[in-house]
């Protein structure tokens, strides 16, 4: 689940860059959040 709400994260981070509207830092605040919560559970599964 936490890894399909990454992705949609990334991808949605990436159409902002394409298209360059400006969404505020909102999304980056998401995208950092999805990208710990990726590392916490990788380094919990070792």
């Amino acid at each position: 689940m936490l890894e399909t709400i990454a992705i949609v994260l990334i991808v949605l981070w990436l159409l902002w860059l394409v298209s360059s509207h400006t969404l505020g830092g909102f999304i980056h605040i998401l995208l950092v959040i999805a990208i710990i919560l990726i590392l916490v559970r990788i380094i919990n599964r070792i």
